[in-house]
């Protein structure tokens, strides 16, 4: 089930409002617990017991390590609550990876499993060893109520694809909070937002890129209209799968961390990634990058360890190689840039740098949805005219460009802070009231337009599903 669905928007998540609103307090994470694994089941009830069995074992693993703290065997259960997960994620995400890899290799011809990717399972392994690591530092305290710890683990706003909440964000919340309207009211706003941007914007980008993939026309204006279309679509899925996980959070009294701060409006490639995935990107500098020794460690280690950290972000994301290098290729901008080109970014004015990161950026995203090697290629070559027949423009192109020029525009309106912060001088002013008025308006409107395009049948999955 996806938020931006029919049945989650006027089925599930309706009842589920009911339910946890008229229970009892005591019973309210009940409530939660409940209809996030139906939530969960609904798409992958051969799963649903992976989910389980991932709550319990941690649960288990933060009362031993808590237990035991001080002593060897805190870290052996540390390392036991790490292994579990490391093999779940390893074995449902990366064994067909590795046996093609070793075919590859060894020229052996072992056949790959074929087996379906978990939906959410980077998420949520991720969420519990950051648990069971943090029980183990001290920085919280291990739950024990199994029921507590299982309503994080499978809190439906951000199961399957975040953002990566961790434990210690929302632990008093999970024991005691309290929903006040005024969050309600501001989490169905964020909420709402996150489906214009996923129905009205993603989809849109979505469907000028299976167009890009059945054309057969190839010509270097369309190779960058998908360069760039992807890059939105990729931005506007999942900000807004992560605007409506913060909004649903808000509802039921929790308060998220946020994922996304306008990265596109960066003015480097350091600066894109401290606002793009941010809860990502945290999650690997405390669990990761500071356990290999941060930056406290001489220079060439130093460098070692930011590739180690961006190649495993890239293979996190996907397994495949082209992700690997995407990784690989993000880490070496970071380094270009903090030893040869970081001041000069800074001294330049705004628009070259901004100019600079968007072609990095595209060009990376490029690598990112490359299908395959040959592939990846075929698509880098065509934005340079590299290929067979490739001319600088078609009558089929010229016309997409025409039809999407109205999308491209407002996703790179809504892409910057310009209409966030006109909508705060608007309610700051002194028609704030009669503004603020508009906006159950506004809200209402949205609701309608993404109505209307589910049930047209518009283009519709999430992408970071299949991460």
């Amino acid at each position: 089930m996806v938020f931006s669905s029919l049945p989650f928007l006027y089925v599930f998540l309706p009842i589920v409002l009911i339910c946890y609103y008229l229970a009892p307090r005591k019973f309210r994470n009940a409530v939660l617990l409940l209809s996030s694994l139906l939530f969960y089941f609904y798409g992958e009830p051969r799963y649903t017991v992976l989910l389980i069995v991932s709550s319990i074992a941690d649960f288990i693993f933060g009362l031993k390590i808590e237990k035991n703290r001080g002593k060897k065997s805190a870290k052996a259960w540390l390392v036991g609550s790490i292994s579990l997960n490391l093999v779940m994620l390893g074995f449902f995400k990366y064994i067909d990876f590795f046996i093609n890899t070793f075919n590859s290799i060894a020229g052996t011809g072992f056949e790959p499993l074929g087996i379906a990717l978990p939906i959410g399972i980077s998420f949520f392994t991720f969420q519990t060893m950051s648990y069971t690591i943090d029980v183990y530092r001290g920085n919280v305290k291990a739950q024990r109520n199994l029921s507590t710890f299982a309503t994080y683990v499978c809190l439906f706003p951000g199961l399957i694809a975040g953002p990566i909440v961790r434990y210690s964000e929302i632990s008093v919340e999970l024991e005691s909070r309290k929903e006040r309207i005024a969050d309600i009211s501001d989490g169905i706003r964020r909420f709402c937002v996150g489906l214009l941007k996923k129905v009205l914007i993603a989809n849109m980008f979505g469907e000028l890129i299976e167009i890009f993939r059945g054309s057969n026309e190839s010509t270097v204006l369309f190779h960058w209209m998908y360069a760039f279309a992807f890059a939105f679509q990729l931005y506007f899925d999942f900000s807004g799968y992560s605007d409506m996980a913060i909004g649903l959070g808000k509802m039921f009294g929790f308060k998220f961390p946020e994922n996304f701060n306008y990265p596109y409006i960066s003015k480097s490639i350091t600066e894109f990634w401290r606002r793009w995935h941010m809860t990502l990107g945290n999650w690997f500098k405390d669990y990761v990058y500071i356990p290999l020794g941060g930056n406290r460690v001489r220079l060439p280690r130093w460098v070692l360890n930011i590739m180690i950290v961006w190649m495993l972000t890239g293979f996190w994301h996907g397994a495949d190689w082209n992700f690997i290098i995407w990784g690989g290729m993000m880490g070496a901008f970071l380094l270009i840039e903090r030893f040869f080109i970081g001041n000069i970014l800074k001294k330049i004015g705004p628009v070259l740098p901004r100019l600079y990161m968007i072609f990095i950026i595209v060009i990376s995203f490029v690598i990112f949805n490359g299908e395959g090697f040959s592939g990846t290629m075929v698509d880098l070559g065509g934005l340079f005219g590299v290929g067979e027949s490739i001319a600088l423009t078609g009558a089929e192109s010229l016309y997409y460009l025409r039809s999407f020029a109205f999308v491209f525009i407002f996703a790179a309106i809504f892409s910057t802070p310009i209409a966030k912060i006109a909508a705060e001088k608007a309610l700051g002013s002194k028609h704030g009231e009669k503004v603020a008025l508009l906006q159950p308006l506004l809200v209402g409107v949205i609701l309608i337009l993404v109505t209307g395009m589910l049930v047209a049948g518009s283009f519709n999955p999430f992408l970071y599903f299949r991460f």
